[in-house]
């Protein structure tokens, strides 16, 4: 028998092989299944207990006949040298880590959820100011904070300087946010279309209309500025955002490593990051872009001087990536293949969530995007996958968890793969006459704020 404790993100043993727990998670595995304490609930036979996951401290004990890692996933890794505490306005972020704001996807139930596995910051998804102002009731629906989240950080959206000054105050005043992330690097079409997003920045004089007035809306609140490095090779505009940005009283930078025309493919050009830091010098600069497992997180920082890192898809069926940050950037040892087990813990736990938040219909639906997540790279055939995403009730969803195999292990060759989606490269559409006078003040056009909240 090996026995390891399982409090909060306590190093375990399984046939020779380090990986960490669920934290906080109290589980017994046994050669018939597995069972768990710390709340109510006993699943037998290949099952996974996961109500109340992260509820109570325990010790936890495996049967050595169960079959055992083939290889080790672990890594030492040292601190970066520039590691150091994330200041954006009077938030300190230790480790310096931001959630990426992703529509349909960080909904309070996932920032919680992550949250759960390792201290950031956690930013909602992308609200659209014109919305909010005009109290667009989805738009409101997701601007809501969890119970107890702090600090309480959201995206927003919008290319009209009144708008989104209004919008800004709204959200502290009405919503209480405590810090508010200005979009200016998505790159779909329907948004760069009218000139928003990541098409935005290109009009200089405009986009330091939108920050200055954003700032303004936010009182004391910090507000910080997520870009791409243009809209296409023969378009990048970072060098010049970043600085506007930071003159115009953004608290930080964050820089999508990509291009608006790449979108989601190719590689993230690092090296774009280390310029960006060359030319904005008071405010902190984030890196974003390829982060799949923690050692991606070291070397960005390492390679680039960036002070902190934004983790986007790459968390994406696998919230304990914060947590083995959390690890990475104290210089300990990290895993990224937790088995079967705890991937079905997880995914049970989210699933729970997303029901107690949307009520049992909607969370299951919602619950469907992420089942590929969790379970990629893992050798799960076709027919579970498909009966998941199919569950109508979470009674059914649980009951198809519980036939997956515990034991089964993510192959080393998956580990790090990218994930979601990756397309690209492809065309950006801009309106007529885009390109004609970067200096312009003119708002744009008003499909350029229409966009609706949630995408």
């Amino acid at each position: 028998m090996h026995t390891a404790n399982f409090v909060g993100r306590t190093l375990e043993t399984w046939g020779g092989a380090t990986f960490s727990a669920v934290p906080t998670y109290e589980v017994r595995v046994e050669r018939v299944g597995w069972s768990g304490a710390g709340g109510a609930g006993r699943v037998e036979r290949g099952g996974v207990w996961g109500r109340g996951l992260g509820a109570g401290p325990g010790a936890g004990t495996l049967d050595a006949a169960m079959t055992a890692p083939t290889t080790d996933p672990t890594a030492t890794l040292g601190a970066p040298r520039e590691a150091a505490v994330l200041r954006i306005g009077p938030h300190e972020v230790w480790p310096p880590v931001v959630l990426a704001p992703m529509a349909g996807v960080t909904n309070a139930v996932f920032r919680d959820l992550c949250r759960s596995h390792g201290a950031g910051l956690y930013v909602s998804e992308m609200i659209a100011a014109r919305g909010l102002v005009e109290r667009q009731e989805k738009t409101y629906s997701l601007a809501r904070f969890g119970p107890g989240e702090q600090p309480r950080s959201i995206q927003l959206y919008g290319t009209n300087p009144a708008v989104m000054h209004d919008a800004a105050r709204q959200l502290v005043t009405e919503q209480g946010a405590e810090h508010i992330d200005l979009n200016f690097g998505c790159p779909v079409r329907k948004v760069t279309r009218h000139g928003g997003g990541s098409a935005l920045p290109w009009r200089r004089t405009l986009f330091a209309q939108v920050v200055a007035a954003a700032v303004k809306g936010a009182g004391d609140v910090p507000v910080t500025v997520k870009l791409r490095m243009g809209i296409d090779d023969d378009h990048l505009t970072y060098l010049d955002a970043g600085p506007i940005a930071e003159t115009q009283g953004a608290a930080a930078v964050a820089l999508h490593a990509r291009t608006a025309q790449q979108a989601y493919s190719g590689k993230a050009d690092w090296s774009a990051i280390a310029r960006l830091k060359a030319v904005v010098h008071e405010v902190p600069v984030l890196g974003n872009g390829d982060i799949w497992v923690a050692a991606d997180a070291l070397r960005m920082v390492d390679e680039t001087g960036c002070d902190g890192v934004v983790v986007g898809r790459g968390c994406l069926g696998r919230p304990w990536l914060f947590r083995d940050l959390a690890a990475a950037f104290q210089g300990e040892a990290v895993d990224s293949a937790p088995p079967m087990a705890v991937v079905a813990a997880t995914l049970r736990d989210h699933a729970r969530r997303l029901a107690e938040w949307h009520g049992d219909h909607v969370g299951v639906k919602d619950i469907r995007k992420h089942v590929g997540w969790y379970l990629q790279g893992y050798p799960v055939g076709p027919a579970i996958r498909k009966r998941l995403v199919q569950a109508d009730t979470l009674d059914q969803f649980e009951a198809v968890l519980d036939e997956l195999d515990p034991t089964t292990e993510l192959p080393p060759e998956s580990i790090g793969l990218p994930r979601g989606h990756q397309h690209g490269p492809r065309p950006v559409t801009v309106p007529e006459g885009f390109w004609d006078d970067r200096d312009s003040p003119e708002p744009l056009g008003a499909g350029a704020d229409a966009y609706t909240s949630g995408g």
